[in-house]
This record gives C-alpha cells, sequence and structure tokens, in this order.
C-alpha cells in the first residue's frame, strides 16, 4: 500500500448514538479519508461510531491505525481488520501516539472520552505543544449546547477568541477535511483532492 498522503485522527463514540445522522458522518468521514487515499487513526474499536468510522474508511481504500489500552480491548471490542492495531497500557499513551500519528483532529458526536480527548488535544494546541489543525463536526446541532458555553467562557473573560478561533467547527463532513488536511500541509498549497461521489 502507498504512503497515505495525510493522516486524521478521529474522536467518536463508541456507541452509535440514538440519531441515525451521526452514524451517516462518521461514514461520510471515513469514506471521505479512505477516497483521498488518507490515514484514519482512532481509538481502535469496532463498535458504535468509532467501528464506522473505520469500516468506511477500509472499505474506500484508506489505511486504519487504531490505538486501544489493553483493559479497553474487550469493552471497545478491539478491531483487528485494522492495517495497524496498537495495544498499549494507558489512555495516555493511546492519546500520545494518536496525536503522534496525525496531521489533524477531528471530533465526531461522542460522550465524556470524545470530550476529553478533543479538549486535551485542544489545550495542547494552545500551549503550543503542537500546530496540527481541529475540527469539530456539529451533526444535525449535536454540538450547539458546548459552542454555546464555550461563547460564554469567552463572553466572561475566562477564555480568548484566538483559543476558540483554533478549534475550526462545521456541519459538512467533505468540507471541514479538506480544509483541515490543507492547513495541516501549507506548503504543499492546496492538496489535491478528489471529488468523492
Amino acid at each position: 500500500m502507498a504512503e497515505p498522503a495525510f493522516s486524521v485522527c478521529v474522536y467518536c463514540g463508541s456507541r452509535p448514538g440514538s440519531n441515525p445522522a451521526y452514524a451517516q458522518a462518521a461514514e461520510a468521514v471515513g469514506r471521505w479519508i479512505g477516497s483521498q487515499g488518507g490515514q484514519l487513526v482512532y481509538g481502535g474499536g469496532r463498535s458504535g461510531l468509532m467501528g464506522t468510522v473505520a469500516e468506511a474508511t477500509r472499505v474506500a481504500g484508506g489505511r486504519v491505525v487504531g490505538v486501544i489500552p489493553q483493559a479497553l480491548v474487550d469493552k471497545e471490542l478491539a478491531n483487528q481488520a485494522c492495517d495497524e492495531l496498537h495495544v498499549v497500557q494507558t489512555m495516555h499513551e493511546r492519546k500520545a501516539m494518536m496525536a503522534e500519528r496525525s496531521d489533524a483532529f477531528l471530533a465526531l458526536p461522542g460522550g465524556i472520552g470524545t470530550f476529553e480527548e478533543l479538549f486535551e488535544v485542544w489545550t495542547w494546541r494552545q500551549l503550543g505543544y503542537h500546530g496540527k489543525p481541529l475540527g469539530l463536526l456539529n451533526v444535525e446541532g449535536y454540538y450547539d449546547g458546548l459552542l454555546s458555553f464555550l461563547h460564554t467562557s469567552v463572553q466572561n473573560g475566562l477564555m480568548s477568541d484566538w483559543q476558540m478561533d483554533l478549534l475550526s467547527n462545521g456541519t459538512e463532513a467533505a468540507d471541514l477535511l479538506k480544509s483541515l488536511v490543507n492547513a495541516a500541509h501549507p506548503d504543499q498549497g492546496s492538496v489535491a483532492l478528489r471529488s468523492v461521489i
């Protein structure tokens, strides 16, 4: 398999959620990554939205790298279909490896684990530990409440506009992914991306 054109870390739920649009969005993300010759880096599970995005990436021809702690191998049903499946000892190791292997980060709908992963990598960015772009895919308003709360934090002087500007958000998977990939490779100009049918 050829070297992937880019690598996107996707954070999302190990559950499917109650809205079918979440799984449709996860499938669209995976299909886009795979169709563009990219690589998915994710939490290594085969259940919920995690499994959906991984399978869609694989079917579309992309490379899949999973990173999962030993304690979650059974709980999240480790995805043995990954091109690389790394079983690590701690969540710290998991998140560090996922960040290291990625050019950009994207959060889909998810629960407390997804929130924690997004906020940590966002914090690392604002502290200057990395310069990789971050995105939030707001599927059918799932993150409206969170975004409203974050703006409240800015209005109350506990966050700054420049910190908010570090997190891109959008509702269309392909548009947001293209923006993140191009931001991750500014030296190459606009990455030549194929249209997805």
